[in-house]
């Protein structure tokens, strides 16, 4: 494994681990803040964590916009992939579970490829891929496992997830057809402001008001978890891991989100993790492992282990073609 595939796997479970946190401390913070002043505040604390952190790490050249690529991938970010996507998911979370939450938004993988086919032209899902990815989502259903009942119920909550997940799948394309030249963090520590001043706008524009915030200790460790852990650091992740592996592999991401979730909540808060939940984290990882064998060159492989068998030792090996093919 390359230095490059080391670095896009640690990226990939930061921002799992750190995301799949993200509907727990949503659904406490709620209790405490309305829900689109929450997600505003949530971005100016990451927003001043993220630019903080770029400037101490970032060249000096590297840290403003030149072009218009540059200016339309931090518009990308900050409206859509940040903005919106979550503002959507906090307001639509009121209205129904974190399990149901989290299964509407594992349809971020899914849409993700379509948008990819319209905008991209180096990003197509094979078949392989479209087999991995609807493994990888039945297993988020397994593990949500929600109640029948609850998922036909809360419509509107359920419609306004599923924008947020469509507005983040947009955003994520959107990043990489403009392509520029910042690196992500830069990127994304600019498009923060512009994402907290809209969830700003929204807010004012629905009636809220900061006073109806209660300032209570769970509250501040809720904010704390969303704007600095689930916001700065795995954004950090999460885009990096965006230009480097691509849209729909980065949003893969999505589908350890419900299984991250499932753990967590085992391991801090004693719910009870089914059957089907285990056979759910298996078929994700079965996912994920037939997506990641696209890029085994299988036919190399087998030439290899046919050139090392008993009856081929002595023989020479053949030569490969180099070139144009022969008639």
């Amino acid at each position: 494994m390359s230095e490059a595939d080391r670095r896009s796997l640690a990226a990939f479970a930061v921002a799992g681990l750190l995301f799949g946190g993200t509907f727990v401390a949503v659904k406490a913070g709620l209790a405490y803040f309305p829900p689109l002043l929450f997600v505003a505040l949530r971005f100016d604390v990451a927003a001043v964590a993220l630019l903080g952190y770029a400037a101490l790490t970032a060249d000096r050249e590297d840290l403003l916009p030149r072009t218009w690529r540059d200016a339309a991938g931090i518009l990308a970010t900050g409206v859509f992939a940040i903005g919106l996507t979550n503002a959507l998911l906090f307001v639509g979370q009121q209205h129904t579970t974190s399990a149901v939450a989290a299964i509407v938004f594992s349809l971020n993988p899914i849409l993700t490829p379509l948008f990819a086919s319209l905008l991209l032209a180096d990003e197509r899902l094979s078949l392989r891929g479209v087999a991995g990815m609807a493994l990888g989502f039945v297993g988020v259903a397994l593990v949500v496992n929600p109640d029948p009942a609850t998922l036909m119920t809360g419509g509107v909550g359920k419609a306004i997830l599923f924008a947020g997940a469509v507005l983040g799948a947009l955003g994520s394309v959107l990043i990489r057809w403009s392509g520029g030249g910042l690196p992500s963090t830069v990127r994304t520590a600019w498009g923060l402001p512009f994402a907290a001043l809209s969830c700003h706008l929204f807010s004012l524009w629905a009636g809220e008001s900061p006073g109806s915030i209660t300032w209570a200790p769970e509250a501040v460790a809720a904010l704390a978890y969303v704007g600095v852990l689930a916001g700065a650091v795995a954004y950090i992740a999460y885009f990096g891991l965006l230009d480097a592996a691509g849209a729909i592999r980065a949003n893969l991401v999505f589908y350890l989100v419900p299984v991250v979730a499932a753990v967590g909540g085992w391991a801090l808060l004693g719910e009870h993790i089914s059957t089907f939940a285990v056979v759910g984290f298996l078929t994700i990882f079965a996912g994920f492992a037939v997506i990641g064998s696209e890029s085994v060159d299988l036919p190399t492989l087998r030439r290899r282990v046919a050139d090392r068998t008993p009856d081929r030792i002595d023989a020479p090996p053949a030569e490969e073609p180099r070139g144009f093919e022969a008639d």
